[in-house]
């Protein structure tokens, strides 16, 4: 049974930082490419970034480019979002996702989701 769980959530000021880690078992770490979205109440799921298989190519959602960074350790099957430079609007709560995807962008090529993790950003 496949498991991504997320941590490192909180609540932060503007400008603060953060770094999300998400936990994976059950499957073949390395098969997978790994995404991060983040859903806000009232709001559709939208991507942040995701890293392929074996690290070397990235995708961001054009928010979050220069501020967050995704990295992966196929060694610990774990996956990190680094969040920098944090703003209110960053506010929601995030997921990682695990799938055998072609864009990366799309939620719904993604085979497995974590529960999520909560990130308030406060003004």
């Amino acid at each position: 049974q496949v498991h991504l769980v997320e941590s490192g959530g909180g609540l932060v000021q503007a400008g603060g930082s953060l770094r999300l880690s998400c936990a994976a078992s059950g499957l073949t770490f390395s098969y997978y490419a790994m995404g991060w979205f983040r859903q806000a109440p009232g709001k559709e799921r939208e991507f942040v970034a995701a890293i392929r298989w074996s690290g070397g190519i990235t995708d961001y959602a054009d928010s979050v480019t220069g501020r967050f960074t995704i990295s992966r350790d196929n060694a610990k099957n774990t996956v990190y979002l680094q969040m920098n430079s944090l703003k209110p609007e960053d506010t929601a709560n995030y997921y990682c996702a695990a799938g055998r995807v072609a864009t990366m962008r799309r939620w719904d090529e993604y085979n497995y989701w974590g529960q999520g993790t909560q990130v308030t950003v406060s003004s």
